[in-house]
């Protein structure tokens, strides 16, 4: 991984091999980021994608093995528990076309990952919610 910052954004290239929400949670931890929101486009060899199930309060997952291509990788980075919290949605392309998607549970990268974390004034932690069983904003 290596990074570089411009202004109230950082550049962040995630190198082939390594795990994308590991890295950009290391970053934050070590820039002392408390709120961001991320885009990023690349590549992954293994994923773990879920959708949740709000009846069940848990996700549905689904984990794909073989190059596919980022089509889009967005979401935010808060705080929970005195670290950071990530929350990232993806879609993903394979060698099909067909595209696979939702949150981002563990993305490892197949060639590399650019991404931008645009840092934002303030601070937001995270609650669960008993009632749909996930952790939201507090506003």
């Amino acid at each position: 991984m290596q990074y570089r910052q411009f202004g109230n954004t950082y550049m962040l290239r995630i190198d082939y091999g390594e795990e994308i929400l590991q890295s950009l949670k290391q970053m934050c931890e070590q820039e002392g980021i408390r709120l961001a929101q991320v885009s990023a486009i690349g590549a992954v060899d293994h994923a773990i994608v879920g959708v949740y199930d709000l009846q069940e309060k848990r996700y549905h997952q689904e984990e794909t093995v073989g190059f596919m291509e980022i089509t889009s990788l967005s979401g935010s980075v808060t705080w929970m528990n005195d670290q950071p919290y990530i929350h990232l949605h993806v879609t993903m392309a394979d060698q099909k076309n067909l595209l696979h998607g939702g949150h981002a549970i563990e993305l490892r990268v197949g060639a590399t990952c650019e991404m931008f974390v645009r840092v934002l004034d303030g601070h937001v932690i995270r609650e669960k919610d008993e009632e749909l069983g996930i952790n939201l904003w507090k506003l």
